[in-house]
Protein backbone atom coordinates (compact mmCIF):
# COMPACT_ATOMS: atom_id res chain seq x y z
CA UNK A 1 0.00 0.00 0.00
CA UNK A 2 1.03 3.56 -0.77
CA UNK A 3 -1.31 5.53 1.48
CA UNK A 4 -1.93 9.15 0.52
CA UNK A 5 -2.02 11.75 3.30
CA UNK A 6 -5.35 13.60 3.68
CA UNK A 7 -6.36 15.16 0.37
CA UNK A 8 -7.54 18.77 -0.15
CA UNK A 9 -10.89 19.33 1.49
CA UNK A 10 -10.51 16.45 3.98
CA UNK A 11 -10.73 17.37 7.69
CA UNK A 12 -7.08 16.41 8.37
CA UNK A 13 -5.61 18.01 5.24
CA UNK A 14 -2.25 19.74 5.78
CA UNK A 15 -2.89 23.19 4.34
CA UNK A 16 0.63 24.37 5.14
CA UNK A 17 2.24 21.57 3.15
CA UNK A 18 -0.33 21.67 0.37
CA UNK A 19 -0.50 19.34 -2.64
CA UNK A 20 3.28 19.23 -3.11
CA UNK A 21 3.75 17.72 0.35
CA UNK A 22 1.29 14.94 -0.53
CA UNK A 23 3.18 14.11 -3.71
CA UNK A 24 6.55 14.01 -1.97
CA UNK A 25 5.31 11.89 0.95
CA UNK A 26 3.89 9.27 -1.40
CA UNK A 27 6.96 9.41 -3.66
CA UNK A 28 9.17 8.56 -0.68
CA UNK A 29 6.99 5.59 0.28
CA UNK A 30 6.85 4.26 -3.28
CA UNK A 31 10.62 4.43 -3.60
CA UNK A 32 11.00 2.29 -0.47
CA UNK A 33 8.36 -0.21 -1.57
CA UNK A 34 9.85 -0.70 -5.01
CA UNK A 35 13.40 -0.97 -3.65
CA UNK A 36 12.18 -3.64 -1.22
CA UNK A 37 10.87 -5.76 -4.08
CA UNK A 38 7.08 -5.65 -3.75
CA UNK A 39 5.28 -7.02 -6.80
CA UNK A 40 2.86 -4.10 -7.15
CA UNK A 41 1.88 -0.83 -5.48
CA UNK A 42 -1.69 0.09 -4.56
CA UNK A 43 -2.48 3.79 -4.04
CA UNK A 44 -5.21 4.62 -1.54
CA UNK A 45 -6.57 7.80 0.08
CA UNK A 46 -6.34 6.20 3.53
CA UNK A 47 -5.84 9.59 5.18
CA UNK A 48 -9.26 10.95 4.21
CA UNK A 49 -10.99 10.21 7.52
CA UNK A 50 -13.90 10.21 8.06
CA UNK A 51 -14.52 8.34 4.84
CA UNK A 52 -17.30 9.09 2.35
CA UNK A 53 -19.21 7.01 -0.16
CA UNK A 54 -18.81 9.62 -2.90
CA UNK A 55 -15.52 11.16 -4.02
CA UNK A 56 -14.99 14.91 -4.29
CA UNK A 57 -13.71 16.62 -7.44
CA UNK A 58 -10.61 17.91 -5.64
CA UNK A 59 -9.94 14.48 -4.15
CA UNK A 60 -10.05 12.73 -7.51
CA UNK A 61 -7.88 15.44 -9.08
CA UNK A 62 -5.27 15.17 -6.32
CA UNK A 63 -5.15 11.39 -6.44
CA UNK A 64 -4.77 11.45 -10.22
CA UNK A 65 -1.87 13.88 -9.89
CA UNK A 66 -0.11 11.75 -7.27
CA UNK A 67 -0.51 8.49 -9.19
CA UNK A 68 0.56 10.07 -12.48
CA UNK A 69 3.69 11.58 -10.93
CA UNK A 70 4.98 8.79 -8.67
CA UNK A 71 3.57 5.45 -9.84
CA UNK A 72 6.25 2.88 -10.69
CA UNK A 73 6.56 2.06 -14.38
CA UNK A 74 8.48 -1.19 -13.94
CA UNK A 75 5.66 -3.12 -12.21
CA UNK A 76 1.86 -3.04 -11.91
CA UNK A 77 0.09 -0.45 -9.79
CA UNK A 78 -3.49 0.01 -8.70
CA UNK A 79 -5.93 2.57 -7.31
CA UNK A 80 -8.32 2.44 -4.37
CA UNK A 81 -10.54 5.45 -3.64
CA UNK A 82 -12.37 5.04 -0.34
CA UNK A 83 -15.20 4.29 -0.94
CA UNK A 84 -16.07 5.30 -4.49
CA UNK A 85 -15.43 2.64 -7.10
CA UNK A 86 -16.24 4.92 -10.02
CA UNK A 87 -13.62 7.41 -8.82
CA UNK A 88 -11.01 4.68 -8.53
CA UNK A 89 -11.79 3.45 -12.02
CA UNK A 90 -11.55 6.97 -13.44
CA UNK A 91 -8.12 7.55 -11.89
CA UNK A 92 -6.94 4.12 -12.98
CA UNK A 93 -8.04 4.65 -16.58
CA UNK A 94 -6.35 8.06 -16.71
CA UNK A 95 -3.03 6.99 -15.19
CA UNK A 96 -2.42 3.57 -16.72
CA UNK A 97 -3.15 1.52 -13.61
CA UNK A 98 -3.56 -2.24 -13.90
CA UNK A 99 -6.22 -2.75 -11.24
CA UNK A 100 -8.54 -1.17 -8.71
CA UNK A 101 -9.55 -2.38 -5.27
CA UNK A 102 -13.13 -1.64 -4.22
CA UNK A 103 -16.29 -2.91 -2.57
CA UNK A 104 -18.53 -3.50 -5.57
CA UNK A 105 -21.28 -5.86 -4.40
CA UNK A 106 -23.68 -6.40 -1.50
CA UNK A 107 -25.50 -4.17 0.97
CA UNK A 108 -23.91 -3.03 4.24
CA UNK A 109 -24.44 -0.98 7.35
CA UNK A 110 -21.24 0.99 7.81
CA UNK A 111 -19.53 3.90 9.49
CA UNK A 112 -20.59 5.88 6.41
CA UNK A 113 -24.25 4.83 6.65
CA UNK A 114 -26.16 2.40 4.45
CA UNK A 115 -23.92 1.24 1.63
CA UNK A 116 -25.20 -0.19 -1.66
CA UNK A 117 -22.40 -0.56 -4.24
CA UNK A 118 -23.24 -1.39 -7.83
CA UNK A 119 -20.98 -3.82 -9.70
CA UNK A 120 -23.16 -3.65 -12.81
CA UNK A 121 -22.71 0.10 -13.17
CA UNK A 122 -18.99 -0.15 -12.43
CA UNK A 123 -18.21 -2.78 -15.05
CA UNK A 124 -20.39 -1.07 -17.64
CA UNK A 125 -18.47 2.13 -17.01
CA UNK A 126 -15.21 0.20 -17.44
CA UNK A 127 -16.48 -0.95 -20.82
CA UNK A 128 -17.46 2.59 -21.83
CA UNK A 129 -13.96 3.83 -20.94
CA UNK A 130 -12.36 1.01 -22.99
CA UNK A 131 -10.56 0.10 -19.76
CA UNK A 132 -11.10 -3.66 -19.72
CA UNK A 133 -7.38 -3.98 -18.95
CA UNK A 134 -8.09 -2.56 -15.46
CA UNK A 135 -8.79 -5.56 -13.24
CA UNK A 136 -11.36 -5.13 -10.48
CA UNK A 137 -10.39 -6.62 -7.11
CA UNK A 138 -13.65 -6.93 -5.14
CA UNK A 139 -13.58 -6.82 -1.35
CA UNK A 140 -16.41 -9.04 -0.05
CA UNK A 141 -15.85 -8.38 3.68
CA UNK A 142 -15.26 -4.61 3.82
CA UNK A 143 -13.66 -2.91 6.77
CA UNK A 144 -15.80 -0.53 8.88
CA UNK A 145 -18.96 -2.34 7.75
CA UNK A 146 -21.06 -5.46 8.16
CA UNK A 147 -23.22 -7.17 5.57
CA UNK A 148 -27.00 -7.12 5.80
CA UNK A 149 -27.19 -10.47 4.04
CA UNK A 150 -27.10 -13.98 5.49
CA UNK A 151 -25.13 -15.89 2.85
CA UNK A 152 -22.03 -17.71 4.01
CA UNK A 153 -18.64 -16.52 2.77
CA UNK A 154 -18.10 -19.36 0.31
CA UNK A 155 -21.45 -18.70 -1.35
CA UNK A 156 -20.80 -14.97 -1.51
CA UNK A 157 -17.36 -15.53 -3.04
CA UNK A 158 -18.84 -17.87 -5.64
CA UNK A 159 -21.58 -15.40 -6.55
CA UNK A 160 -19.25 -12.40 -6.77
CA UNK A 161 -16.73 -14.26 -8.92
CA UNK A 162 -19.32 -15.72 -11.31
CA UNK A 163 -22.20 -13.23 -11.41
CA UNK A 164 -20.29 -10.00 -10.70
CA UNK A 165 -17.21 -10.95 -12.77
CA UNK A 166 -14.61 -10.17 -10.09
CA UNK A 167 -11.02 -10.43 -11.28
CA UNK A 168 -9.94 -11.17 -7.70
CA UNK A 169 -11.74 -11.68 -4.39
CA UNK A 170 -10.46 -9.91 -1.26
CA UNK A 171 -11.12 -10.97 2.32
CA UNK A 172 -10.62 -8.37 5.06
CA UNK A 173 -10.66 -8.08 8.81
CA UNK A 174 -12.96 -5.61 10.62
CA UNK A 175 -10.70 -2.59 10.05
CA UNK A 176 -7.40 -1.50 8.51
CA UNK A 177 -4.54 -3.44 10.08
CA UNK A 178 -6.81 -6.18 11.48
CA UNK A 179 -6.41 -9.61 9.95
CA UNK A 180 -9.18 -11.89 8.70
CA UNK A 181 -9.20 -15.44 9.97
CA UNK A 182 -7.46 -18.07 7.90
CA UNK A 183 -10.76 -19.96 7.92
CA UNK A 184 -12.44 -16.97 6.24
CA UNK A 185 -9.82 -17.00 3.48
CA UNK A 186 -10.25 -20.77 3.09
CA UNK A 187 -14.01 -20.37 2.83
CA UNK A 188 -13.68 -17.79 0.08
CA UNK A 189 -11.19 -20.02 -1.76
CA UNK A 190 -13.56 -22.96 -1.55
CA UNK A 191 -16.33 -21.00 -3.20
CA UNK A 192 -14.82 -19.11 -6.09
CA UNK A 193 -13.09 -21.66 -8.29
CA UNK A 194 -10.22 -20.21 -10.30
CA UNK A 195 -10.70 -16.59 -9.23
CA UNK A 196 -7.71 -15.50 -7.10
CA UNK A 197 -8.33 -14.78 -3.42
CA UNK A 198 -6.19 -12.28 -1.50
CA UNK A 199 -5.97 -11.53 2.19
CA UNK A 200 -6.68 -7.80 2.21
CA UNK A 201 -5.85 -6.52 5.71
CA UNK A 202 -3.78 -7.41 8.75
CA UNK A 203 -1.01 -9.36 7.00
CA UNK A 204 2.32 -8.93 8.77
CA UNK A 205 5.84 -10.27 8.53
CA UNK A 206 4.91 -12.55 11.43
CA UNK A 207 1.91 -14.16 9.71
CA UNK A 208 2.51 -13.80 5.96
CA UNK A 209 3.76 -17.40 5.71
CA UNK A 210 0.43 -18.67 7.04
CA UNK A 211 -1.64 -16.45 4.76
CA UNK A 212 0.36 -17.34 1.65
CA UNK A 213 -0.22 -20.97 2.51
CA UNK A 214 -3.93 -20.38 1.89
CA UNK A 215 -4.37 -17.22 -0.21
CA UNK A 216 -3.16 -16.51 -3.74
CA UNK A 217 -1.70 -13.21 -2.60
CA UNK A 218 -1.80 -10.56 0.09
CA UNK A 219 -2.16 -6.80 0.35
CA UNK A 220 -0.14 -5.18 3.12
CA UNK A 221 -0.10 -1.66 4.50
CA UNK A 222 0.02 -1.09 8.25
CA UNK A 223 2.80 -3.59 9.00
CA UNK A 224 5.16 -1.69 6.70
CA UNK A 225 4.68 1.62 8.52
CA UNK A 226 6.69 3.23 11.30
CA UNK A 227 5.60 1.50 14.55
CA UNK A 228 3.01 -0.44 12.55
CA UNK A 229 0.69 2.60 12.45
CA UNK A 230 -1.58 2.74 9.39
CA UNK A 231 -1.19 6.47 8.81
CA UNK A 232 2.56 6.66 9.43
CA UNK A 233 5.23 6.74 6.69
CA UNK A 234 6.64 3.48 5.33
CA UNK A 235 9.55 2.12 7.36
CA UNK A 236 12.30 0.71 5.10
CA UNK A 237 13.41 -1.84 7.70
CA UNK A 238 9.90 -3.19 8.18
CA UNK A 239 9.37 -3.37 4.40
CA UNK A 240 12.59 -5.36 3.98
CA UNK A 241 11.63 -7.68 6.84
CA UNK A 242 8.26 -8.40 5.26
CA UNK A 243 9.71 -9.20 1.85
CA UNK A 244 12.40 -11.39 3.41
CA UNK A 245 9.61 -13.57 4.78
CA UNK A 246 7.85 -13.62 1.40
CA UNK A 247 11.03 -14.73 -0.35
CA UNK A 248 11.38 -17.59 2.11
CA UNK A 249 7.87 -18.76 1.22
CA UNK A 250 8.58 -18.52 -2.49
Amino acid sequence: MAHLPPLPGAPLYDEAGGPDAIVEAVRRDVEILTASGFDAVLFCNEGDRPYQLSATYEGVAMMARVVAEVAPRDRPFGVDYLWDAQAALSVAAATGASFIREVATGVYESDMGLWTPDAGALLRRRRELHAEHVAVFMNITPEFASTLGTRDLATTARSVSVSSLADAILVSGPMAGAEPSLDAVRAAKSGCGDTPVFANTGVKSTNVREFLGVADGVIVGSDLKVDGGTWNPVDAERAERFMAEVRQVR
